[in-house]
């Protein structure tokens, strides 16, 4: 069934358009960390900014879609995401040679945009925002692309309120991290917190208990009953959590069998959000 707003779409010839200039090239280069501009690609992916796009609960729009670029042979099939872009924004659409062309390699999916994060003001600002309970993931020096998309997926799976990140952690809005969170990079409000000493200070100042995963926790996550306010602390792998911020915060670890290395740091988030989400009520049923 032909989409109704075909008339709203701009047809382009030539890879070298510099209206898809942002799409150029792709493999060569991210938007990430270039003024707040980010790619998505995918269907899935699409519709999560597009629902990002519209506002939380409290009216905040945490991104904008400033133009999207479409493989002509997916735009019927797309009608009912496309029906909710802001009319003013640029549907461009082309055929799969200059598609290919523009964007430098095959495995794009036909579907892709370019957004704008819109950061808050300050984390306090972001911690104000939060319910009166309140679950948070707090990731500390991840440089992996793909265990930061996978602390976003958990985090979404788990009904999390956000994810706060410390200075040293790459960005979630790189597509391949985007990607790997299967959308829930933009699904999942986010802030960066600076280092993750002022981090765990401002969470508890705004009444979280700041608790860290570590295979030298001191208590068992299975036993651990959350209060009202959590943010679970991960840090990178190989050096874990610095032994200044473990002496001031509790600590948990994941039992697992002897003679086995630490968990991945995605796998662990995933584990400790999944119990802390059943005790908090917020998974199960």
């Amino acid at each position: 069934m032909e989409w109704k707003g075909q008339a709203r779409l701009i047809r382009v010839e030539d890879p070298s358009d510099s209206r898809i200039v942002e799409f150029t090239a792709m493999r060569d280069k991210d938007l990430a960390g270039r003024g707040d501009l980010f790619i998505a690609e995918g269907r899935v992916v699409l519709q999560a900014l597009v629902d990002a796009e519209a506002g939380d609960d409290v009216g905040a729009r945490r991104f904008v879609i400033e133009k999207v670029l479409i493989l002509e042979n997916r735009i019927d099939g797309l009608g009912d995401v496309l029906d909710r872009i802001d009319p003013a924004c640029p549907i461009y659409v082309a055929g799969r040679e200059v598609l290919d062309a523009a964007v430098g390699f095959a495995m794009h999916r036909g579907i892709l945009a370019v957004g704008r994060h819109v950061p808050v003001a300050s984390f306090s600002d972001f911690l104000s925002r939060l319910p009166e309970q309140a679950l948070l993931v707090a990731a500390c020096g991840i440089s992996n692309h793909d265990n930061i998309g996978g602390i976003f997926r958990n985090a979404g799976v788990f009904g999390a309120d956000g994810v706060v990140l410390d200075a040293s952690c790459c960005d979630p809005l790189y597509r391949k991290a985007i990607r790997v969170s299967v959308g829930a990079a933009l699904r999942v409000p986010f802030c960066r917190a600076g280092s993750i000493a002022d981090l765990v200070t401002t969470l508890t100042d705004h009444g979280f208990e700041v608790a860290g995963l570590s295979p030298r926790g001191t208590e068992a996550l299975s036993s651990y009953v959350p209060g009202r306010r959590l943010a679970l602390l991960a840090g990178t792998e190989g050096e874990g959590l610095p032994a200044a911020i473990i002496d001031r915060i509790k600590t948990l670890k994941i039992e697992q069998a002897p003679g086995m290395d630490s968990l991945n740091v995605a796998t662990a988030s995933g584990i400790a959000l999944w119990h802390t989400a059943v005790r908090m009520g917020r998974a199960g049923g």
